[in-house]
């Protein structure tokens, strides 16, 4: 959505649903390690200099979260609050729109105006960004789905009707230990897919004027140029976030906002 990304007719592509998309892959970069921590030292920047926005995006993804586990109490299904809070930070990054738009302004110099950020916001509702949504809320449905089929498949015959059976079925019986090693190593595989597919795609979208097939081929390849950096950028964000999310998700309020301005100048270093 950058003001240089012009399309023939004159019109930027932030501002307009009608413009014309190219699929030309955009050059990407190896990261290195010194990029990572500049981006983060970025992103924390970025947070003290708009922190009110930082508090009402991260709130948002907060009440979200705590509405989720409210429910599934609510619906007597306690159960499922461990594997929905393992899975939440998947949806993350699409959470964070609001903050790569903050952090594109304060690099560029333009306002940071409460009305035109949340009419970016809108407007990206009704463009390519929707479609990303759908791989992301996709992904995370089939994040719950394995977990409810292996749930069955391990833990079938066992009854917990409470949180507290629950986590006592995990942990001292084999079926649990059986149950936590099989269904983390599906979920860090999905996580993996949804990393790749996202980390920079979800920036690119608003960023520039490509379809979202192009953006997620553009975020592989930028994982696939710097796999160990990369990598080790998500297991530095999914640590963060599920360390934040244990102080009933408060956690989230800092950590959402700084690692979402992080992630948009990693964007930017890796797609110059």
């Amino acid at each position: 959505m950058s003001n240089a990304d012009i399309d023939d007719g004159g019109e930027s592509a932030g501002t307009t649903g009608n413009t014309k998309r190219t699929g030309a892959l955009p050059e990407v970069r190896a990261l290195t390690v010194a990029d990572i921590r500049a981006a983060f030292n970025q992103g924390y920047a970025d947070f003290l200099k708009a922190p009110l926005f930082g508090f009402f995006f991260s709130g948002v993804y907060v009440i979200g979260g705590l509405l989720i586990a409210q429910s599934l109490l609510v619906w007597d299904m306690p159960w499922m609050i461990y594997p929905v809070a393992i899975g939440f930070p998947l949806i993350a990054p699409f959470a964070a729109v609001g903050l790569y738009e903050v952090s594109r302004r304060l690099s560029t110099g333009e306002p940071l105006a409460w009305n035109e950020i949340l009419s970016v916001i809108r407007l990206q509702s009704r463009r390519e960004l929707a479609f990303m949504a759908f791989v992301v809320l996709f992904i995370f449905w089939i994040w719950m789905y394995q977990v409810r089929l292996l749930i069955a498949l391990i833990l079938g015959r066992m009854s917990f009707a409470t949180w507290e059976s629950f986590t006592q079925t995990l942990f001292t019986t084999p079926e649990g230990w059986t149950f936590l090693i099989v269904g983390h190593a599906v979920g860090a595989v999905l996580a993996l897919v949804l990393f790749s597919v996202t980390v920079i795609s979800i920036p690119m979208l608003l960023d520039r004027n490509v379809d979202f097939v192009t953006a997620m081929i553009s975020s592989v390849r930028a994982v696939a140029a710097s796999p160990v950096v990369m990598l080790g950028w998500g297991v530095v964000v999914t640590l963060m976030v599920i360390a934040a999310m244990l102080p009933v998700f408060l956690g989230l309020l800092i950590a959402l906002p700084v690692l979402g301005h992080a992630t948009w100048h990693i964007y930017k270093k890796a797609v110059p």
